[in-house]
């Protein structure tokens, strides 16, 4: 069977790593949106303070999968 996805795209932020920020957005987003079969980062932004990375921002594009009507 073919599939057909949604694409959603959401930003992740953590002050931790580009990884956790990842991490956070995908596992939030699990929370309310069924069949997530992919993410695509589309976008790396930060914020610097006194010198430093203080804030990672990560956009991600999330693909879903439709579920198909059985009958």
């Amino acid at each position: 069977m073919n599939n057909v996805y949604a694409i959603s795209e959401i930003v992740g932020t953590s002050d931790k790593s580009i990884e956790d920020a990842i991490d956070q957005a995908v596992g939030v987003a699990g929370q309310s949106i069924r069949n997530l079969d992919w993410f695509q980062v589309s976008e790396l932004r930060g914020h610097i303070k006194d010198g430093r990375v203080a804030h990672y921002q990560v956009s991600l594009k999330l693909g879903f999968r439709y579920e198909a009507k059985s009958g």
